[in-house]
C-alpha cells in the first residue's frame, strides 16, 4: 500500500469509531502504519473495551496495511508515554499524532455536576496535551541527537469551541483550549521539525446531538452525504503527510467537501486615552467601540 503517507507511522486516538476510524483507515490506505488507540468507552466516557480498536486493525490488515491496537487512557501522562513507546517498539519510529479522542457530558451550566466538567476537560484537553507531550519529548530527543524530524500533530477542536453552542460549556471550553494549545505548541515545536495544526470537523457520529441538525438531515439515496464521518479524513491525512511541512499553527474547519481556515481572535475597534480611565467615562466609550466592532461569529 503506497500513497502520500507511505512509510509514516501514525497514532490516531479515538481511532475505533466515527471520525477517528476514518482517519485510521485512510492513513493506512495512503501507506502509513497505524496505532489505533481507543478506550472503547461509551460516548460519555463510561465503560471500555479493546474490541472496537481491534476491529479497525483487522480491517486495515485485511487490506494489506500494518496496524496495532492500543487501549491506553489518553489523559494518563504515563499511559500516553506507553502509547508512544508502543509505536516505537512496533514500527521503529513515530511521525504523526492525531488527537481525536473525546467524550460528551452535555449540560446547561446551572445543572452541571463537577465530574461532568472535569471528565470532559480531562479527556479532550488533558488527553490532547498528554499524548502531544509524550510525542514531542521523543522528537526533541531525536533533534538533540542530530536526527531530523518531519513530524506532525493534528488536534481536534470543534465549532462549539470556536463559535459556541448552548449546553456545551465544558466541551466548548475544552475545544477552544485545544485550538489555543495548537497555536502555542506550533510556536514551541517548530525548532524540532514538528508542525501542529487543528481541525474543527462536523460529521454525523455518536457524539452528534440526537435532535441536532446533523442527525436530522435526510440525504436521498445516491447523493453525497456532507455529514459522513469519512469526509474529514482526507484533510487530516494530508496534514499528516510530508507535503504539509510549511503549514503550522492553523485551525481548519471541515464538513463534507467544504474546508475553510478558521481565523482566530483579531483586534477590533480600539481607543487609547494614553492615561488611566475613570469608570464613569467608559459607558460612552464602550458603547462606541461595540458599535464599530463585529459581533461574535455564529455558525
Amino acid at each position: 500500500m503506497t500513497g502520500i503517507c507511505d512509510g509514516r507511522v501514525v497514532i490516531v486516538t479515538g481511532g475505533a469509531r466515527g471520525i477517528g476510524r476514518g482517519h485510521a483507515a485512510l492513513f493506512a490506505r495512503e501507506g502509513a502504519k497505524v496505532v489505533v488507540n481507543d478506550w472503547g468507552a461509551e460516548v460519555d466516557g463510561t465503560g471500555g473495551s479493546s474490541g472496537p480498536a481491534g476491529e479497525v486493525v483487522d480491517e486495515i490488515r485485511a487490506h494489506g496495511g500494518e496496524a496495532i491496537a492500543n487501549g491506553e487512557d489518553v489523559a494518563d501522562w504515563q499511559g500516553a508515554q506507553r502509547m508512544v513507546q508502543a509505536a516505537l517498539e512496533q514500527f521503529g519510529r513515530l511521525d504523526v499524532v492525531v488527537n481525536n479522542a473525546g467524550i460528551l457530558r452535555d449540560r446547561m451550566l446551572v445543572n452541571m455536576q463537577e465530574n461532568e466538567w472535569d471528565e470532559v476537560i480531562r479527556v479532550h484537553l488533558k488527553g490532547t496535551a498528554a499524548v502531544s507531550h509524550a510525542a514531542a519529548a521523543h522528537w526533541r530527543e531525536r533533534s538533540k541527537a542530530g536526527e531530523g524530524n518531519d513530524a506532525r500533530i493534528i488536534n481536534t477542536s470543534s465549532g462549539s469551541g470556536l463559535f459556541g453552542n448552548v449546553g456545551q460549556s465544558n466541551y466548548g471550553a475544552a475545544k477552544a483550549g485545544i485550538a489555543a494549545f495548537s497555536i502555542i505548541t506550533a510556536m514551541e515545536l517548530s525548532r524540532y521539525g514538528v508542525t501542529v495544526n487543528a481541525i474543527a470537523p462536523a460529521a454525523r457520529t455518536r457524539m452528534s446531538p440526537p435532535s441536532g441538525r446533523i442527525r436530522s438531515v435526510e440525504i436521498p439515496e445516491g447523493q453525497f452525504d456532507p455529514y459522513e464521518p469519512d469526509n474529514v479524513a482526507p484533510l487530516v491525512v494530508w496534514l499528516g503527510s510530508t507535503e504539509s511541512s510549511n503549514v503550522t499553527g492553523r485551525v481548519f474547519s471541515v464538513v463534507g467537501g467544504e474546508i475553510y481556515v478558521a481565523e482566530g481572535w483579531q483586534p477590533g475597534a480600539r481607543v487609547d486615552k494614553e492615561q488611566r480611565w475613570e469608570p464613569d467615562e467608559l459607558g460612552a466609550v464602550v458603547t462606541e467601540l461595540l458599535a464599530e466592532s463585529r459581533g461574535n461569529t455564529k455558525l
